[in-house]
């Protein structure tokens, strides 16, 4: 029995590696009623990257207990290829399911199961892939990476380019993209803008400092502006080509014959590529701050999380070009978001493509369709090629 026989031996096939990692809870969720540790996943990882003769790093994500990142090396050098996926699903309902979220249920030439396609499908797929190249003389490095808590935090990704890790040249995250290559999506801030005044006896306005009064006057600004970027930035490879601006929900006062004392927006933005979301929020800080000083009102603004920055990678990056032509099709925008930014801030050239539909993402009943997984692993033994022999 030849070496690379002996390996595969003792890694389990696609279905069976997919069956095991289904049957995992990994959810991550700002609920802790829901959220759930990322470790048995990693573990089983490493184990199966062990097995292929990766070197393996699994790295807890600091004030995050539970929640670990995996690095798996094959081969060294100053370059490579990074094939990224993220561990966690989304919470789910049981009621809505017509097999058991976390038993892998074959029918209909579909893999159905809670992260079959979101996304913990990519990872069998991947270790297949990487499996015809266990005995080569690699070039440049071949590492799978898992990362945790995508769907809630970001934390994962955010602790890895913090760290400065993995150090590579090139990366490809398996999200769900019907095998489309994807190389620019828009960011996602959300926002907490809260005005607090003084209560007081409506038949006199001067006894109090009215908080909903100056939230009308912030929610024009905040409207002046979104005009103001949708006439200054348009980019025709995105559905909706200009960023949005949601007004999502508004909270103020306790009475009509009361002056109110607080009022609290919360809203959406979703930047293009090439806006700055520090500079944005700077800017919406310059029109309202003045709004707060002029009517005695004191001001909180501040992000509801992180968010998630704009992406682009250029059309004539060697990985767009190169992952256009293994799929026949042109590298395109979509409207969701994915770890890519940390991952570009690590240096690396990045793009997003992977098996399944985002149409299946975060419903009952997801699924991955079989006729995905061979292309999936030829697409991927194609970028290994180019990328690290």
């Amino acid at each position: 029995m030849s070496q690379s026989d002996s390996k595969s031996a003792v890694v389990p096939g696609i279905r069976d590696m997919l069956a095991r990692l289904i049957s995992l809870p990994s959810i991550s969720s700002a609920s802790a009623k829901w959220d759930h540790s990322n470790e048995p996943v990693v573990r089983t990882l490493a184990e199966w990257l062990e097995a292929l003769g990766f070197a393996v790093e699994i790295l807890e994500v600091p004030g995050m207990p539970g929640k670990f990142n995996l690095i798996g090396t094959l081969g060294s050098g100053p370059g490579g290829l990074v094939l990224s996926g993220h561990t966690d699903t989304v919470p789910f309902d049981d009621k809505r399911w017509q097999s058991d979220p976390f038993t892998l249920t074959e029918r209909d030439n579909r893999w159905y199961g809670l992260g079959t396609c979101d996304m913990k499908g990519f990872f069998p797929l991947a270790i297949e892939a990487a499996r015809a190249f266990v005995d080569e003389d690699l070039k440049q490095p071949l590492i799978i990476l898992a990362t945790a808590d995508e769907e809630s935090s970001m934390d994962g990704a955010r602790a890895l380019a913090e760290a400065g890790k993995p150090k590579a040249r090139y990366a490809v995250i398996g999200e769900p993209t019907s095998l489309k290559p994807v190389r620019m999506h828009k960011g996602i801030m959300m926002e907490r803008l809260k005005f607090e005044g003084q209560s007081g006896h409506s038949s006199n306005p001067a006894l109090g400092r009215n908080a909903m009064e100056g939230m009308h006057e912030a929610l024009t600004e905040l409207l002046a502006l979104r005009s103001g970027w949708q006439e200054k930035y348009r980019n025709p490879n995105f559905e909706v080509q200009f960023p949005t601006l949601n007004l999502g929900c508004i909270h103020g006062g306790d009475n009509p014959n009361r002056i109110c004392a607080q009022c609290e927006l919360h809203f959406d933005l979703r930047p293009l590529p090439g806006m700055n979301m520090e500079t944005l929020r700077q800017t919406i800080l310059s029109k309202v701050q003045p709004i707060a000083d002029r009517r005695e009102l004191s001001l909180e603004f501040e992000p509801l999380f992180d968010g998630v920055p704009p992406f682009e990678t250029p059309a004539d990056a060697a990985l767009v070009k190169a992952c256009e032509k293994l799929t026949g099709h042109t590298a395109h925008a979509v409207a969701f978001a994915t770890e890519a930014p940390w991952l570009q801030k690590l240096g690396l050239e990045t793009l997003v493509m992977g098996p399944g539909s985002i149409d299946q993402a975060h419903q009952p009943d997801e699924f991955i369709e079989l006729s995905q997984l061979e292309p999936t692993v030829k697409i991927l033994q194609g970028l290994i090629r180019q990328f690290c022999l």
